[in-house]
């Protein structure tokens, strides 16, 4: 089934596609030019003169260095990039806007290295444009050779006696020798039939293995660039890290006003007034008042205590100070749905990491006891050389998706600060596994 996939036909509209960039090609052009230079000269006879392949070489780079400089070299890359990421669904970065030395604003020159990046690519593309189209032929030939046997009664109905040539069928070995063979019976057409079909079979894979290739230069050539990359990943998250500490400052600050603050300030009120109801003198005359302000304002206290022990826990919680396998451990005691522990951590993280860890786990556990309907969660922690790597497994209903809520979209941005990564697994039905992947030290 692999020639009728969807797959194979957005590989197959991505050849066709790519054709067109044969034209620009450098080497196209520079042929294009010679050939131009050699047709208008004086003495067009015999081959090109020196001074027409100079004349050629020149203009082609001139032109090549006017597409650099108007940014229309960058633009040829984003139409290859977004033709990679609609067909072939390999998503490539931009590169980085080209800046100037006033304001920072992004201004086109002939010293862009994005542009001659494209330009690098389309001359890289010549030989795989030719396998491209190569491959082009084994879908269109191996159609026509498959037809052969319909097609031959419409059209070798000639009279008694007439003698016609044979019908020569094209394969991929005879566009570079004696592959082609050639039919004039009904009965031989039936080998062109098969030789069809082999080609039809064997097409998507050849259009794989080209397409591959160029998706390969795309990435190496039309992307950012490593050290654009690197510097563009460390803003990311430079901004995310500066976004989470204040988000975590306001959280303080609303839990402090909301909570604590209010428990204090009623525990003060109660004092005051059981203070005035006590007087000045030696007898208290509403004694059970006095006794119902002080009880109230004792609950006060108790309670603002323990807003405050959850706010030093939701800060960092005392028990990392042990390590993470007891902290794991406190936390899946605690949870809702029966927690499994497999921990391997030869090496202790960092305390920045243990604690990006320990609220990953603790933000899992409480997503799945809200939505996964799940009857045993697993939490498997284990630490490499330079990875610390902790995952959250439920036989839940699974589609968890993190576009649909600030959970799991937050756990990325706070793994993020860190280098770290998040990967989610959970089709529709089940199960569900979020990894997550860190730096043993920040």
């Amino acid at each position: 089934m692999a020639p009728f996939s969807q797959r194979a036909g957005r590989e197959l509209v991505f050849c066709l596609a790519g054709l067109p960039f044969l034209v620009l090609n450098p080497v196209a052009l520079v042929v294009a030019a010679v050939d131009l230079s050699w047709l208008v000269s004086s003495d067009a006879r015999g081959n090109p003169a020196p001074s027409d392949v100079a004349i050629a070489v020149v203009s082609v780079g001139l032109l090549l260095v006017l597409l650099v400089s108007t940014t229309a070299a960058r633009r040829l890359g984003a139409l290859q990039r977004t033709l990679a990421t609609r067909l072939l669904g390999v998503g490539v970065a931009a590169p980085p806007p080209m800046r100037s030395s006033h304001a920072g604003r992004a201004r086109p020159g002939f010293r862009d290295g994005a542009g001659w990046r494209v330009i690098g690519y389309l001359l890289a593309k010549l030989p795989v444009s030719l396998i491209e189209l190569y491959a082009v032929f084994f879908w269109i030939g191996g159609l026509v050779n498959l037809s052969y046997p319909l097609l031959w009664g419409a059209f070798r109905n000639h009279p008694p006696g007439a003698r016609l040539d044979p019908v020569p069928v094209f394969t991929p070995f005879g566009l570079f020798g004696d592959g082609t063979f050639r039919v004039a019976t009904l009965g031989g057409t039936f080998a062109a039939a098969a030789a069809g079909a082999a080609m039809l079979l064997a097409a998507p894979w050849v259009t794989r293995l080209v397409t591959s290739a160029d998706a390969w230069l795309i990435r190496g050539l039309l992307g950012p660039g490593r050290l654009a990359q690197r510097v563009h990943d460390l803003e990311l998250s430079r901004a995310s890290a500066v976004d989470d500490s204040a988000a975590l400052l306001r959280r303080l600050e609303r839990n402090l006003h909301d909570g604590a603050q209010i428990r204090l300030a009623t525990l003060a009120m109660n004092l005051g007034m059981a203070r005035r109801k006590l007087g000045d003198g030696d007898e208290v005359a509403d004694a059970a008042a006095v006794r119902e302000l002080v009880d109230a304002a004792l609950r006060g206290a108790k309670d603002a205590l323990g807003e405050l022990r959850s706010l030093t826990r939701g800060i960092h919680p005392p028990v990392l100070d042990n390590g993470l396998a007891d902290a794991l451990a406190s936390l899946a005691a605690d949870g809702a749905i029966p927690v499994e522990l497999e921990i391997g951590i030869p090496v202790r993280p960092t305390p920045a990491i243990e604690t990006i860890a320990y609220f990953c786990a603790a933000e899992l556990l409480a997503n799945a006891a809200k939505h996964s309907f799940a009857n045993t969660i697993v939490i498997r922690v284990a630490g490499g050389r330079e990875v610390l790597r902790l995952s959250v497994a439920d036989d839940g209903t699974g589609g968890a998706d993190p576009t649909r809520g600030t959970g799991l979209s937050g756990l990325a941005q706070r793994v993020a600060v860190v280098d770290g990564a998040l990967t989610i697994a959970s089709p529709p039905g089940g199960p569900t596994t979020v990894t997550v992947e860190l730096p043993l030290r920040a």
